[in-house]
């Protein structure tokens, strides 16, 4: 059952329709409390919050399915505003970036290109690009690029994501670039994943091992309690400074544990995905902890004093009922 709702909710990222049309919508089903805003002063307000905690920040302006050279350089644009805006303000934090959002599905040197423009800005004001993974398809090309760009810029780093096979392998290529090791989001078939949580979290705390005796910084996310304690117990046995890692969470996920874990003394890093390209983003974070369902259902339907709110069941209603006649007709007439 869990499976099944997982493939549900990363169905739903992967619907472009949608996804177009929830830029229209403004926020919706609780989405507030996993993106911290549609706009950067929006996200700054929460970035400067977490900054007084000691908490440091990834910021990530959300874009998905660019397919068009005009919409990848203003994604560019909008990154490198971002980038000016943490050095003016003098935020702690750094920028994610998706390489399809700069083009990479349009033309590699394209996409390239963006990348060099983005870099050679962030390493002006000393900020770390960090380039987020997606999907399988995109992983080869995105190692490709991360290498080459590694090769002229050492604010440049990427991802790892433990449910793949080949992960584990591919870190030996990348002991010297910054990496953030992940389980991973994306639904990817068994021919190149690790389908059970068991092997992922094995593969996770091999991963968080052998960088931990490297040299290279790496950011260990998971709200996963268990590995976290794992990671702890590792680090105290092995007597590995604190300066070589941090611990990174989603923004809205797990609030108390992050703070908990800043005033332990570990470096922390909270991931603030902002704009108003939200919703492909908030599908994957409810695929990957269906819980957060009874949080939306909850934000939709009740009132803080847990009233069921005026209207909200009819809203709700109608809405499903819209988008499955929509979809619907869309359906029928692509047939």
């Amino acid at each position: 059952m869990v499976n099944l709702t997982r493939d549900f909710f990363i169905a739903l990222s992967n619907n472009q329709f949608l996804n177009d049309n929830a830029k229209r919508w403004g926020f919706r089903l609780g989405a507030e409390k996993f993106v911290a805003g549609t706009d950067l002063p929006q996200a700054a307000e929460k970035v400067k919050e977490l900054n007084e905690r000691g908490i440091s920040v990834t910021l990530d302006n959300l874009g998905e399915f660019v397919n068009d050279r005009a919409e990848a350089e203003a994604a560019k644009n909008q990154i490198l505003q971002v980038i000016e805006y943490i050095h003016k303000e003098r935020l702690n934090g750094h920028v994610s970036v998706k390489l399809t959002q700069v083009g990479l599905d349009i033309d590699k040197e394209f996409c390239m290109e963006n990348m060099r423009e983005i870099l050679t800005k962030a390493s002006e004001y000393d900020i770390f690009v960090n380039i987020d993974m997606e999907k399988y398809i995109h992983y080869q090309p995105t190692l490709d690029i991360v290498k080459e760009l590694h090769k002229d810029y050492e604010n440049v780093g990427t991802v790892m994501q433990t449910y793949l096979y080949r992960t584990l392998d591919d870190l030996k290529d990348l002991e010297d670039v910054r990496l953030r090791i992940v389980k991973g989001a994306y639904k990817e078939s068994e021919e190149v994943a690790f389908q059970e949580k068991e092997d992922i979290d094995s593969n996770f705390m091999e991963a968080v091992k052998i960088r931990l005796q490297g040299n290279a910084f790496t950011s260990i996310a998971t709200h996963d309690h268990n590995l976290i304690e794992k990671v702890k117990k590792y680090v105290e046995e092995h007597q590995i400074d604190k300066r070589k890692f941090e611990f990174q969470m989603l923004y809205g996920f797990r609030v108390e544990m992050q703070y908990a874990l800043a005033e332990e003394g570990y470096n922390f890093c909270t991931y603030i995905p902002f704009g108003d390209d939200w919703y492909g983003y908030f599908m994957r974070r409810l695929a990957e902890r269906p819980q957060n369902i009874n949080l939306v259902l909850k934000d939709t339907f009740y009132t803080e004093d847990n009233r069921l709110k005026t209207g909200a069941v009819v809203a709700g209603a109608a809405g499903i009922a819209t988008l499955g006649f929509i979809a619907g007709r869309r359906s029928r007439k692509n047939k």
